[in-house]
């Protein structure tokens, strides 16, 4: 059986943020969910994790309602709880305490050759307006070089 490849981006993400150090966590879905991953029906746009007595967790990520799914369907905006080995949650959360404007954000959604899904965090520090227009800039300027090679 070929599996399909769901690969969700938060393409905000690395545009708002500078990525210090990214994590791999499995994330803990009901079966609604999972099989509405698997139909690609899910936004990472507005997303965030924050920590509750020392478990992670992500918020507004936005799973769409499965469409063969009853009355018993999931909330599409519920929390989802992150699961990560002890010693990566207290090493985000030591550096969240310590870091000045640090927040964790995730970056992408996969499903791994096992079936499980994944969810790609990093660790962020927001950047200025000068910032993000310096990587337009810089994005613009690639873009440009590009386009004169291919010539």
């Amino acid at each position: 059986m070929a599996k399909d490849f769901i690969n969700i981006k938060n393409r905000k993400a690395r545009f708002q943020y500078e990525i210090q150090e990214t994590f791999v966590a499995g994330i803990m879905l009901l079966g609604t969910e999972i099989k509405s991953v698997r139909d690609s029906k899910v936004s990472l746009g507005e997303s965030y994790c924050y920590f509750k007595s020392d478990e992670l967790f992500i918020k507004n990520m936005h799973i769409g309602e499965y469409s063969h799914g009853n009355i018993n369907n999931h909330d599409p905006l519920r929390e989802r709880k992150l699961l990560l080995q002890k010693r990566e949650l207290s090493k985000l959360q030591s550096k969240m305490e310590q870091g000045g404007n640090l927040t964790i954000v995730p970056l992408r959604l996969f499903i791994n050759d096992r079936g499980l899904a994944k969810l790609e965090i990093a660790l962020g520090a927001g950047k200025k307006l000068h910032d993000k227009r310096n990587s337009l800039k810089e994005k613009a300027v690639k873009r440009e070089m590009d386009r004169k090679m291919k010539y």
